[in-house]
């Protein structure tokens, strides 16, 4: 899958699945976030191991991982993750960032389209997104496209720095977040990609 994709601002973007040999690239995406913006990642992304990891788990047909690349350098990572387990067949979990620089400008909107069309072909039926309470614009921007708290689990989780946070799961079913996206972005180009 390569997909064209324009920005808001005109900015030509591709968005592809990630591939084994994208590492140092992807690696050079992460270093390049701000620190507050890695600080409330699940896994320390600086780790070369760890990030060279979750390339591998990619194998297990479990994950899938997109990026969007402008001029070849990865500006945003996306991975829909599908539970083993009997009991979640039908659920996937949903994890988006974008560089900071472009925020804003319909990426992250564009991610979570290319996401969502992986989740119908998984035959997911409904989406879970987990993040911690001080990542506000994230939980706006969730809210936003149909998604609703279900969960606050006070001090669940560390940040990347050890400080215990509150962990926060919202969710949304595919079916609501398709109706909220065509309605929310009928003007754009999210029709046409149906």
């Amino acid at each position: 899958m390569n997909k064209n994709e324009t920005l808001k601002d005109g900015k030509k973007v591709v968005i592809r699945e990630l591939h084994d040999n994208d590492l140092e690239e992807l690696m050079k995406f992460y270093s390049d976030l701000p620190p507050v913006d890695r600080k409330y990642l699940r896994i320390d992304v600086t780790n070369k191991e760890i990030v060279k990891q979750r390339i591998k788990f990619m194998k297990t047909g479990r994950v899938f991982r997109l990026v969007a690349l402008y001029k070849g350098k990865i500006i945003a990572d996306g991975a829909l993750e599908l539970s083993g387990e009997d009991w979640q067949k039908h659920q996937g979990e949903l994890r988006v960032i974008v560089a900071r620089s472009y925020q804003k400008k319909g990426l992250g909107t564009i991610m979570v389209r290319e996401l969502y069309f992986l989740a119908v072909k998984k035959k997911v039926e409904l989406v879970v997104v987990k993040m911690m309470r001080p990542q506000k614009g994230a939980q706006r921007i969730f809210r936003k496209l149909g998604f609703r708290e279900e969960l606050l689990i006070p001090d669940f989780v560390k940040d990347q720095e050890g400080k215990k946070q509150d962990l926060i799961v919202m969710t949304v079913n595919l079916k609501e977040l398709w109706e909220e996206l065509e309605e929310s972005y009928s003007d754009s180009d999210w029709r046409r990609c149906r």
